[in-house]
């Protein structure tokens, strides 16, 4: 089932909740140039259109992601960075599918260095089916407390990767 951004009703421009998202924590692993290009790529994405709504707030806001004593924090902030509601998650749904990813990023990385042109596919193919089952888990938990679109929780699950990877 194809998944659209979130288009304003009435100015048919793409909904900006998030102005931004900063991740915060330990830098303790350097990151992949895959994964440093996952992340770039997700940032850039959010901050040209995305939908994260937190009940009963009206942003724009700025979301700080961090992973605190093992779990998913999301700090939401007005634009001003006064922190204004925050979110736990517990990290466990989660790593399974983050642990696959790291292992398909490094197959992916292997391929690439390799010249595999029949494997660099076949595991992109992966990382799309793990990407959204991903963004299906970050719905499902974040839907009692922010509406999020499918295409913002795949990339905010990206960004949970890349957290995991570096501490």
């Amino acid at each position: 089932m194809p998944h659209s951004p979130h288009v304003s009703e009435t100015a048919g421009t793409p909904v900006r909740s998030l102005v931004s998202v900063v991740l915060d924590g330990d830098h303790g692993r350097a990151l992949s140039v895959l994964q440093a290009a996952d992340q770039a790529q997700a940032v850039r994405d959010i901050a040209v259109a995305n939908r994260f709504e937190p009940h009963g707030l009206t942003g724009p806001f700025v979301l700080h992601l961090s992973i605190v004593e093992g779990r998913l924090a999301f700090d939401v902030r007005d634009v001003s960075d006064t922190p204004i509601f925050a979110i736990g998650l517990a990290l466990g749904p989660f790593r399974r599918l983050i642990k696959d990813y790291q292992l398909l990023v490094e197959s992916y990385e292997h391929a690439i260095q390799e010249g595999r042109e029949a494997s660099i596919q076949a595991i992109d193919m992966g990382r799309r089916g793990l990407h959204n089952e991903g963004a299906e888990l970050m719905v499902q938990r974040l839907q009692s407390k922010v509406d999020i679109d499918f295409e913002t929780a795949r990339r905010l699950f990206t960004l949970v990767c890349v957290l995991h990877q570096r501490i």
